[in-house]
């Protein structure tokens, strides 16, 4: 079944314990009794693991799973809290913004989402370059991607590929490229933006009272940074 984000962290403890051993996929998996390929899906998250195999792995690394619970969404705030103590050039240079945008130059696009607060000050998690783009540019967009490795996310397989690259397409605005992930909001007309600047470049954004109006997650993380910004006020 598709993995999910507590998925994706076992995964991520598996891939470092057998790197701390210096193990392949393929001795890890002969020690515990499974496939090659599925440590490698464990590992990249596209596949969520049972108890039983996970189980199986770290006890082929001499380790055991602990399990402790935490407030729903607590690592957001914790994310959020770890942001805003660093400084906004860093947190653009850890996503790779420029360089990904000095490669889409075929078509007129916007920042939106998640990536635009985080341009404004916001000190909120992004975990892709989100767009707005117009359906009419669509065709070049989808060239774009196919120039640049693009998959798109399949929500039936809980990973990207198998499914057509044309926005057009039924499923999630959202790809994967040689450049990082993509998530688009696909619209008639561009929304109306500002100019903030950063390191002597200029980006075009949609300012942070409209993202609390269309973009859902957007707003969402914009309203725990400021309820943990009156609590610490508080």
């Amino acid at each position: 079944m598709p993995s999910t984000r507590l998925g994706t962290l076992l995964g991520n403890a598996v891939r470092q314990q057998r790197h701390l051993r210096e193990l392949t996929q393929c001795e890890l998996a002969e020690s515990a009794g499974i496939s090659q390929a599925a440590v490698a899906r464990i590992e990249s998250g596209s596949r969520a693991p049972s108890i039983a195999v996970l189980e199986a792995l770290f006890a082929a690394m001499d380790v055991q799973m602990v399990v402790e619970v935490e407030p729903l969404d607590a690592h957001l705030d914790a994310r959020i809290d770890e942001l805003a103590a660093r400084p906004i050039t860093e947190r653009i240079d850890e996503l790779g913004l420029d360089r990904t945008l000095d490669r889409l130059t075929d078509f007129p696009q916007v920042i939106t989402g998640s990536t635009a607060a985080l341009l404004q000050g916001a000190p909120v998690p992004v975990d892709a370059l989100e767009l707005a783009l117009r359906w009419q540019d669509s065709k070049r967009f989808t060239g774009w991607l196919q120039a640049n490795y693009g998959q798109r996310w399949n929500a039936r397989w809980g990973e990207f590929g198998g499914v057509w690259l044309e926005p057009e397409e039924p499923g999630e605005h959202r790809w994967s490229t040689k450049w990082g992930e993509i998530r688009a909001t696909m619209c008639d007309e561009l929304p109306e933006t500002i100019e903030v600047r950063h390191g002597g470049r200029d980006y075009r954004v949609v300012p942070l009272v409209e993202l609390e109006l269309t973009e859902p997650r957007a707003a969402d993380l914009l309203r725990r940074y400021r309820a943990r910004q009156l609590a610490a006020e508080g």
